[in-house]
């Protein structure tokens, strides 16, 4: 009787250790399909993601690019240059004389009246008196180019958007390399004429007592 209870005793015990076994096994595969199963879905994630970025990167790129509209600083000035121009480089510099520190407006008015022969421009040298001024001429070709220039630098100096009434004109001209004629001995009339509108700045009037 002893022995088949000692028997029996060991056979639970067996059977005890089976199921042990049995719940770790099934435990043990529990977790590695947990893990199995969260590795896939990362994978999975990651593919989405990528995909979402290729169709957004698409999408950019398909998009119409939009000028980027910056904000460019207002220019203060408005400048013309003339480059080799065929006048004389006297009458140039008479005209530039004639006009400056001047409203481009009434410059402009002026040089009409020159071309027209109606006002001349004053000129140094032994040359006939005209009304009203002492020696003068009338350049009607060089009046006629460089009104030219005094309208696009207008239509510049508009673009711009500068208060015309304060600024006045500068300019300045100069000689430029001189091309040969035909014959070898004379040269043809070439000269630089750069037209600038400067702002006008008023100085204060120092009294006498201020004055060193």
């Amino acid at each position: 009787m002893v022995e088949t209870e000692t028997k029996k005793q060991e056979e639970k015990v067996e059977d005890k250790k089976e199921t042990v076994v049995e719940t770790e096994r099934k435990i043990a595969k529990e977790k590695v399909e947990k893990n199995e199963g969260k590795k896939k879905l990362k994978n999975i994630k990651q593919i989405e993601n990528t995909n979402e970025k290729s169709t957004e990167d698409s999408d950019e790129k398909n998009k119409p690019k939009e000028k980027s509209k910056q904000t460019s600083p207002k220019k203060r000035t408005a400048i013309v240059n003339g480059r080799d121009l065929p006048i004389s480089t006297k009458h140039a510099v008479a005209i530039c004389n004639f006009i400056k520190n001047k409203n481009i407006d009434i410059a402009i008015v002026e040089l009409g009246l020159v071309e027209k022969k109606k006002k001349p421009v004053p000129m140094r040298g032994e040359i006939p008196h005209k009304k009203g001024i002492m020696s003068g001429r009338y350049p009607i070709k060089a009046t006629g180019i460089l009104l030219k220039l005094l309208k696009s630098l207008k239509s510049n100096a508009m673009a711009n958007e500068l208060e015309l009434e304060k600024y006045k004109l500068s300019c300045m001209a100069n000689v430029a390399s001189r091309q040969y004629k035909r014959s070898g001995r004379s040269r043809f009339k070439r000269s630089h004429v750069q037209f600038k509108l400067t702002q006008i700045i008023k100085q204060k009037k120092k009294r006498k007592w201020q004055k060193k």
